[in-house]
């Protein structure tokens, strides 16, 4: 099975240490929505899409990215994110770009979220929020939903 995990991470590599630990167990390559073309997308059987939260959204590359993908996507696709504060029941973002990424033809059979370190203000001013975020519990949690992603993905026609 061919995978890749397309993934923003810019401020503290929260994001990037959770694509890493999936990406052990996918036998996937990471990258940045920059280092790909959306027809590089063709040969995946299964694609994961992550990025911080940035004003209750996934990053701007990753929508730009993921919003210019062509609609005749035909593959499965898993979405994850981290995040300084749970995500709020009134902004789905999770639901949003899976939703979208359905929209795209693709089969999302899994999203996945942690807590991340962010030192966005006014967190900043008192040292950031979630210290020590994505720690051990979190990486095993995300662990745990690769492994899970991938019996899905092998099982989904």
């Amino acid at each position: 099975m061919k995978v890749v995990i397309v993934c923003v991470s810019v401020s503290h590599g929260n994001t990037a240490r959770v694509a890493e630990v999936m990406a052990g167990v996918l036998g996937a390559r990471v990258v940045s929505p920059g280092e790909i073309e959306p027809a590089d997308l063709e040969s995946c059987d299964l694609v994961g899409f992550g990025s911080g939260i940035f004003g209750m959204d996934f990053h701007p590359r990753l929508r730009r990215f993921v919003e210019e993908l062509p609609g005749d996507q035909r593959r499965k696709a898993f979405v994850f994110t981290t995040s300084g504060l749970p995500e709020p029941p009134f902004r789905r973002y999770l639901s949003r770009l899976a939703r979208l990424l359905g929209d795209k033809g693709f089969d999302v059979v899994g999203t996945f979220s942690c807590r991340g370190f962010d030192t966005w203000l006014p967190f900043k001013l008192v040292g950031g929020l979630g210290k020590n975020r994505p720690g051990t519990a979190d990486l095993d949690a995300a662990r745990r939903f690769a492994e899970n992603v991938l019996d899905k993905a092998d099982s989904r026609p």
